[in-house]
């Protein structure tokens, strides 16, 4: 996948998977392995792990994702069209019962951003969408239906944008107009409501546009889903590898593998006989997989890769192992 700022368009023909060297030594692809990619996308990170003999299931929501992928004639490759959140039901539907490692690259993908008609940049102008998936809710639907503390709060929430209901108000004035249709449209909206100077160099509708899209596809329901299916297809030994590329996703994705520690449930087993669960928590269930983090800080691109992919400066790759045997 890739960044979640827009403000880096990069057009390009062929995908650069971001953490490409950590990916491959965290999930540590060889012959006789079934690594599951969930996020598909470019297919970049699959490559690799096809190429040390791994065979690989991608799953992707996009169908022109799927269709990228299939043209390419990828040996060891088969392809799944659905979300990574029901990839505990995806899987054992075409016969995989357990996995020896799992990659969720979180967020839109470089070639979803890098295609204008998909409506989810704000450097040229297309029809407001954001779906990727295509099928349901679009981006226009939103912000031309929710009122003004609907807007307000996702934009607040999942943008982490401090003028939030002031660009919500904005909203709901131009669509009186007309219906904000087009991503040109609504950028310029938003930053006509944006107050005084943004940022150099930060569009003022750039957290705005990622409030939207997470908003539309559901990403962190998605997320935390997608985590807690990961780990009940993960065999013994079986390891997760999370990359993620703003705080709201790592923190999701640090919470939920310090909840399913097994530190953390061994403290909860001890409690009144471990008839005690924590509200919310699937790690506190009985019988769920315990999970051993490998890393205390989550690794990032090296100021190399970060100069030849612009996209990997703000991804954060986490990794966990499933219990069973040695790591």
């Amino acid at each position: 996948m890739t960044m979640t700022d827009t403000d880096v368009p990069t057009p390009t023909l062929i995908h650069l998977p971001v953490l490409a060297a950590e990916v491959v030594e965290a999930l540590q692809p060889a012959p006789g392995k079934t690594i599951v990619d969930g996020t598909l996308g470019g297919a970049g990170h699959t490559r690799l792990l096809l190429e040390r003999g791994a065979q690989v299931i991608g799953i992707d929501q996009d169908p022109y994702a799927l269709d990228r992928a299939r043209s390419q004639g990828l040996p060891g490759l088969r392809l799944v069209q659905g979300n990574y959140r029901d990839m505990d039901t995806l899987l054992p539907a075409i016969g995989v019962q357990s996995v020896d490692g799992v990659l969720l690259d979180i967020g839109v993908s470089s070639f979803q951003l890098d295609d204008a008609e998909r409506g989810f940049s704000y450097h040229t102008d297309a029809p407001l969408d954001m779906r990727m998936s295509q099928s349901g809710q679009t981006a226009a639907d939103v912000v031309n239906t929710l009122e003004v503390e609907e807007l307000a709060s996702i934009i607040y929430e999942y943008g982490e944008e401090r003028h939030s209901r002031r660009i919500a108000r904005g909203i709901v004035a131009a669509r009186e107009e007309s219906p904000i249709l087009t991503t040109v449209r609504l950028a310029e909206v938003i930053k006509r409501a944006y107050p005084g100077q943004h940022a150099r160099g930060i569009h003022p509708a750039r957290r705005s546009f990622q409030a939207l899209r997470i908003h539309v596809n559901d990403e962190l329901g998605a997320l935390r889903s997608g985590l807690d299916a990961a780990a009940s297809m993960l065999a013994p030994g079986g390891r997760l590898a999370v990359i993620s590329f703003h705080s709201l996703e790592d923190r999701i994705v640090k919470r939920w593998m310090k909840l399913h520690s097994g530190e953390v449930q061994q403290r909860w087993a001890s409690r009144d006989g471990g008839e005690e669960e924590t509200p919310g928590s699937a790690a506190s269930t009985p019988g769920q997989p315990v999970l051993t983090p490998l890393h205390k800080r989550p690794l990032e691109a090296s100021e190399a890769e970060q100069l030849s992919n612009p996209r990997a400066r703000s991804a954060k790759l986490r990794v966990a192992v499933r219990a069973g045997e040695a790591l």
